[in-house]
């Protein structure tokens, strides 16, 4: 499960109700935070909801300032499964899915890896955030003047 804009995991494990049936259908699931968080992490002065800590936007940042810290979409795609995947017996097939930021995510994330996801769901997602002015605020602090990243 991928959070939204200015959500934690906590948003999904309190309101969802969602673990007594993934018990009962032996599902895992795992909700990581949207951004890199703590000592050391870039964010904007002054802070703001809709980029820096709790708005990575499940993507690798290209920037200087940002590409120490904000690479969540290695992040979700490679280092966490492969913690998941050592750490507990799971079957291979994954599903990814989100809310608002975490769908938009998760669109991007399984149609970039439609061999590693057996399916795909979004929630309200954002679909076009190249074309408002946060989502293009946020991809040029994040990505720079490269559009096709």
């Amino acid at each position: 499960w991928l959070s939204g804009l200015t959500c934690t995991d906590e948003n999904f494990s309190q309101k969802a109700g969602a673990f007594q049936a993934a018990c009962d259908n032996k599902v895992v699931l795992v909700m990581p935070d949207t951004s890199p968080r703590g000592e050391g992490v870039p964010d904007e002065e002054p802070k703001v909801y809709d980029f820096g800590v709790g708005a990575g936007f499940y993507l690798n940042a290209t920037t200087e300032k940002y590409k120490k810290h904000y690479n969540m979409y290695d992040y979700v795609t490679k280092e966490l499964p492969d913690l998941v995947e050592s750490s507990f017996s799971v079957a291979p097939a994954r599903s990814i899915c989100g809310h608002s930021m975490g769908g938009h995510g998760a669109l991007t994330i399984a149609l970039k890896n439609p061999e590693r996801y057996t399916s795909v769901s979004a929630f309200a997602p954002i679909c076009n955030p190249m074309h408002v002015p946060w989502g293009q605020k946020a991809f040029s602090l994040y990505l720079g003047d490269d559009k096709e990243a």
